[in-house]
């Protein structure tokens, strides 16, 4: 534009030499109202191209926000731990003339079980003790950018940064004062879990589309959309946001799929059928034993299939089952322990002993798995419907989910669990199944009710790890949990309230953990809570969500 505007202003410098100076005045007036003119006709296209040149690249690249706060507030009712007279067990010496005066610091594995063993048979467990603790108030902030670039009719590209922070808070890294796998961060849960202010990568990954015959397919390579998927979307007041079922896989992980739609080869409304692979944990790279020659480990490798039997957006049913082989007994993370465990042979006998330290300095660890114990797979169908549209519509679902573990017979090589001879649940086959149901009302001015319930039973397990709760995933409890919540727009879709809460009625421990055989809280003893367990849940929550 700038050398329009020059070249205006030389060819009115080299007219008006040309003219007589009686007419150069009426020429000059003349000249600059057309250059005034053609200015602002420039300027018009300038704009015009800008918008044209804008128009074309948000074509093909397009940014999504989501901001959301939240004010929760927890109480645990009759939560259960080891009492302090058990716990310094861990601590003091090992007693050799005289075990059962002792400790367990510094005695071999077969001198602990021997230890364990006589304390049961003379009744000298301690029960566990019971106590409430109460957090009144936590303020969290959820912030999500979501990108999606089309490159042609068959191209694209889904992303997703996110960061979840605690506020008052951005080191990242919990204490892990209960052996949970939520203080724990975990490539699974790192963008799903509060913590720090650091922004995570929790999706990225391309779509090409195309077709066999009159089957189109989409092949997908990337970090997955393995979170927030059906029916969670009800609680979110959200679009469907994963394709896993939420009741069995809600955790991020790096994968493929590749998916069919069906509708067309079948008449069948919504039809499709999908393949899933997902990486669980790579053993040969970053880890102790990575590429010395002393690899004991096995990658964990997750796959399985998702299908729709039939979805005419009024009414869904569809259904979902998942493979992991040689699950190990944890996944690589940071985390800081209470107590730090080592095993070793201090007096050179040829045996090693335990030794514990408490973690005075709040050290931070590298969490690593050590031990295949086993496969583990899971099923579910999902079945949902809208009805009464003459008052709004009333969303119902309900989802009915199976899971099995399959024990290799090994036991963890951790050395806490392996002291406490922990594998696979049981160390047999195991079956568990978790149901869950839920409604959504409309109301006034546009706000929704939404009630829910779920229950999972004694050797319920799954990976739901990366569930938005600060109280631990509802879905992997074993025991009931009731939850109601309302959503209230105040601009639409852009900007809304939500008042929810939830009660936790644990009946089994473990909920969420595939190490040791669960007991019911109301019989476990100190040895069955050494980490932590709850009984009763109290969870109220009020957010603030905007979206864009």
């Amino acid at each position: 534009m700038k050398k329009v505007l020059k070249g205006c202003a030389v060819i009115s410098f080299l007219i008006s030499l040309s003219l007589p100076a009686g007419v150069l005045a009426n020429e000059t007036d003349s000249l600059k109202q057309q250059v005034k003119d053609l200015k602002v006709i420039v300027e018009e296209l300038d704009e015009r191209l800008n918008d044209a040149e804008m128009h074309t690249a948000t074509d093909k690249l397009a940014f999504g926000f989501e901001l959301k706060t939240t004010a929760w507030s927890t109480q645990y009712k009759d939560a259960i731990r080891a009492p302090e007279s058990m716990t310094q067990m861990f601590f003091m010496p090992y007693n050799a003339d005289n075990p059962m005066a002792g400790g367990f610091n510094g005695a071999t594995q077969a001198q602990i079980n021997q230890m364990i063993a006589g304390m049961t048979a003379m009744d000298m467990v301690p029960a566990a003790e019971k106590y409430d603790a109460d957090n009144d108030i936590m303020f969290t902030t959820k912030f999500r950018m979501n990108m999606k670039a089309k490159v042609n009719s068959s191209l694209s590209f889904t992303g997703r940064l996110s960061a979840y922070k605690a506020w008052g808070d951005s080191t990242g890294v919990n204490f892990n004062n209960n052996g949970s796998m939520d203080n724990t961060s975990l490539d699974g849960t790192s963008a799903s879990k509060p913590g720090g202010d650091i922004i995570h990568l929790e999706r990225a990954y391309f779509n090409y589309k195309n077709s066999i015959s009159s089957i189109p397919y989409n092949f997908s390579l990337g970090r997955r959309p393995s979170t927030d998927g059906p029916p969670l979307e009800y609680a979110a007041n959200s679009l469907e946001g994963g394709s896993p079922f939420g009741s069995v896989i809600n955790w991020q992980f790096d994968g493929a799929s590749l998916s069919f739609a069906l509708e067309d080869a079948t008449n069948v409304p919504g039809a499709s059928f999908k393949l899933c692979y997902g990486m669980g944990f790579e053993s040969d790279y970053g880890n102790q034993a990575s590429n010395t020659g002393n690899e004991q480990l096995k990658d964990v490798h997750l796959m399985g299939f998702i299908t729709s039997l039939f979805d005419n957006d009024v009414t869904g049913v569809s259904f979902m089952w998942a493979y992991a082989p040689d699950l190990t007994d944890g996944f690589v993370g940071r985390t800081v322990m209470p107590f730090i465990v080592s095993e070793q042979d201090s007096d050179m006998d040829g045996t090693s002993e335990y030794h514990f330290d408490p973690n005075y300095g709040a050290f931070v660890s590298r969490t690593q798995p050590a031990t295949n114990l086993g496969d583990w797979q899971a099923a579910s169908l999902n079945l949902r419907t809208n009805v009464a549209e003459s008052i709004g519509g009333i969303d119902l679902f309900c989802n009915f989910s199976w899971s099995q573990v399959d024990p290799s017979g090994k036991t963890s090589e951790i050395p806490m669990y392996k002291m406490l001879d922990q594998g696979l649940m049981t160390g047999k086959t195991e079956d568990g199944y978790s149901i869950w149901l839920g409604a959504v009302f409309p109301m006034p001015l546009d706000g929704k009710f939404g009630v829910e319930y779920n229950y999972g039973s004694k050797y319920w397990f799954n990976f739901t790890g990366a569930e938005d709760s600060i109280t631990g995933s509802k879905l992997a409890a074993r025991g009931e949990v009731y939850e109601a919540y309302y959503h209230q727009p105040i601009v639409g879709d852009n900007l809304f309230v939500t008042l929810g809460g939830r009660l936790y009625d644990y009946e089994y421990t473990g909920s969420g953990n595939p190490l040791a055989a669960p007991v019911k809280v109301s019989e476990a003893n100190a040895m069955d809570a050494i980490f932590a367990q709850p009984d009763q849940v109290w969870n109220i929550n009020l957010s603030a969500t905007m979206r864009f």
